[in-house]
């Protein structure tokens, strides 16, 4: 979505389809717009396991293509999203976001004295959004009393859609260039969160793609973090 005209509501917003791989539209999409939020990602970690030249073209390719446009068109402001995953990555997808990082935050070294400024907002799972447990496990319990559980002892980052929001906004207002925003947040045993939702458990085993307890940055990992109860989980499941 761009910017229009700053004094008719109605006419603020108009939108795009298009391809993070194609610069030509991204610039395009990026004429007159001051700030653009960089979300854009193949997300799904056990899909970038198996296809991670895709990964590459999205996550890294695609990333260069937005930095690109956004000097091009002469973006203002740049905020990246990433993940907890790219912190001493151990998947395609996560070392695809690290990557990306980094180069928006090099960014900042070529932008010149008129070009856009870069900031990257880094965190976990977002509660409840497409894909993620919550909603995932919620459909399989249609039909079944049993969720997969790869192990349940693994502790995850919670956080919620208002608060990713909110974060990102933030920042795109109070940014000076080359930060990496990182938000401090409670953290759930996936065990503790298949009790909250009633549901018995499948454990499937670890791949090698996941780890059993994600990391922020240095010292500020899941299984350190404060532990939300099973009573706290239900309250957020309702």
């Amino acid at each position: 979505a761009r910017l229009l005209s700053p004094h008719d509501p109605k006419e603020r917003l108009r939108f795009f389809i298009g391809d993070v791989r194609d610069k030509d539209r991204l610039r395009r999409a990026m004429h007159g717009v001051h700030t653009v939020i960089h979300a854009a990602a193949l997300k799904r970690i056990e899909v970038g396991a198996y296809n991670p030249l895709e990964v590459m073209k999205t996550n890294i390719l695609g990333s260069a293509n937005v930095i690109e446009a956004a000097m091009d068109a002469g973006v203002q402001r740049v905020v990246a999203l990433s993940r907890d995953k790219a912190f001493e990555p151990v998947s395609p997808y996560g070392t695809s976001k690290a990557f990306a990082e980094s180069l928006f935050l090099a960014a900042n070294n070529t932008r010149g004295n008129e070009g856009p400024i870069f900031a990257v907002v880094r965190y976990g799972n977002v509660w409840g959004s497409t894909g993620s447990v919550v909603p995932t496990w919620r459909k399989i319990m249609e039909t079944s009393d049993t969720v997969p559980v790869t192990d349940p002892e693994c502790t995850r980052f919670f956080m919620t859609m208002d608060e990713a929001v909110r974060l990102v906004v933030d920042t795109s207002l109070t940014m000076k260039g080359g930060e990496t925003v990182i938000p401090e947040l409670p953290a759930y045993r996936l065990g503790d969160l298949a009790e909250a939702i009633g549901a018995k458990m499948d454990v499937r085993g670890l791949p090698d793609y996941e780890k059993r307890h994600e990391s922020m940055g240095p010292g500020n990992s899941s299984d350190k973090a404060r532990r939300m109860t099973v009573a706290e989980l239900r309250e957020q499941l309702r």
